[in-house]
């Protein structure tokens, strides 16, 4: 839980080390700096996953553990090489294709990576609920698609400041909207609500449905007749 943190804090102040780094450092300086951080990183993320398991355990779970920082390293040693100040622009579009690829790869099975994540929130998901799901790892897809297209395109124009403030603040300020809105649509749709506010508040804008009693109303008169 700590190392989650630890690393979500690590990748939201990436635009603004980047930002502040450049302006002090030369790339290679910065890319050395970010190498032997990510070098700590890696190394503590395999040791906290890797521990308990026999040797067979680790091959089978060592791939799927560093292919990603593996990726950020990669890329963050080919600006230190070059000392191209570009390269480490680039990583957020990695970030966007690897999400990209991994939530694109989930639909062409039978469980979208949504109802992955929906199911462990509750297993008995309501009818047209997997539907749902894909549509909205579809939506998804498209969020990183357009992401990375502005991420990289402020990197490649070298528009330092504006790249650091779009990744830094307007990116998460956007996937927050997209959150609220899904979830908004969510609770409009399956009209589900648990003991939060949040959902106090939508419960009472948006009422559950109720069957129409016309309906068996019209069909008992007919027997009747």
């Amino acid at each position: 839980m700590l190392f989650a943190i630890v690393s979500s804090i690590l990748v939201i102040a990436y635009p603004i080390a980047i930002y502040l780094g450049l302006g002090r450092w030369s790339t290679r300086t910065l890319g050395l700096v970010l190498l032997l951080l990510l070098g700590a990183t890696l190394g503590t993320r395999i040791a906290l996953r890797m521990r308990g398991l026999d040797p067979a355990e680790r091959r089978a779970h060592l791939w799927p553990v560093i292919r990603v920082p593996l990726s950020v390293v990669g890329l963050v040693a080919l600006a230190t090489a070059l000392d191209e100040a570009r390269f480490l622009l680039i990583l957020p579009v990695l970030v966007n294709v690897l999400l990209l690829v991994q939530f694109a790869a989930s639909l062409r099975g039978s469980v979208s990576l949504v109802e992955r994540f929906a199911r462990l929130q509750d297993p008995e998901l309501p009818p047209g609920g997997p539907r749902y799901c894909r549509t909205v790892t579809k939506v998804w897809c498209g969020f990183f698609v357009i992401n990375g297209a502005i991420a990289g395109a402020l990197g490649v124009l070298g528009l330092l400041s504006w790249w650091a403030l779009y990744n830094g603040l307007i990116a998460y300020i956007l996937m927050g909207a997209l959150f609220t809105v899904e979830y908004i649509v969510r609770k409009a749709t399956f009209r589900r609500f648990d003991d939060t506010l949040a959902d106090r508040v939508l419960a009472a804008v948006l009422p559950p449905r109720t069957a129409p009693v016309h309906a068996g109303v019209d069909s008992a008169h007919e027997s009747n007749e």
